[in-house]
């Protein structure tokens, strides 16, 4: 086990099965040392464990938890490609897409479930730029949306 995947588990999580795509694209891909990962939806055993508008239907506290399970879902995704978590070197963006009801402008605060996960898992190499933009809708209703872009050492 990575020392990555240790901090995980010790974190009393675990790290996921990829998620596999609902359409035509790959949950992640490898160019040079960066892996960008696809927008990851919080599926938890294939399944949305909530749907709806933050601030509506979901809370910003619900939304922020099914943030972090999408930063999880990134990194199994970083997996699939990069074969090891602990080539990364660091988190360079997150963006993170929330599914806002009309009045609410808390994106940030619900984002910060991903960002706050992946420094907890990484300490300072998961401290990133990062976008928290509020959008109408997401793919099959889903409250958020995270994509990661991280760095890896050399193979």
């Amino acid at each position: 086990m990575s020392a990555v995947e240790a901090r995980i588990a010790e974190l009393g999580l675990k790290l996921p099965e990829v998620v596999p795509p609902l359409a035509a694209y790959q949950p992640a891909v490898q160019s040079g040392v960066y892996v960008y990962t696809s927008g990851q939806l919080p599926m938890v055993g294939g399944e949305l464990p909530l749907t709806g508008k933050v601030g509506a239907e979901v809370t910003a506290e619900e939304a922020k938890k099914l943030a972090a399970t999408c930063a999880l879902n990134a990194l199994a995704a970083v997996k699939s490609v990069a074969g090891d978590l602990d080539r990364i070197k660091r988190v360079v963006k997150v963006v993170g897409f929330v599914a806002s009801a009309a009045d609410f402008t808390g994106q940030p605060g619900v984002i910060n479930g991903a960002s706050e996960l992946l420094g907890e898992i990484l300490g300072d190499k998961g401290v990133h730029a990062r976008s928290a933009v509020g959008v109408t809708v997401l793919p099959l209703d889903a409250p958020v949306e995270v994509e990661v872009q991280v760095e890896l050492t050399e193979a």
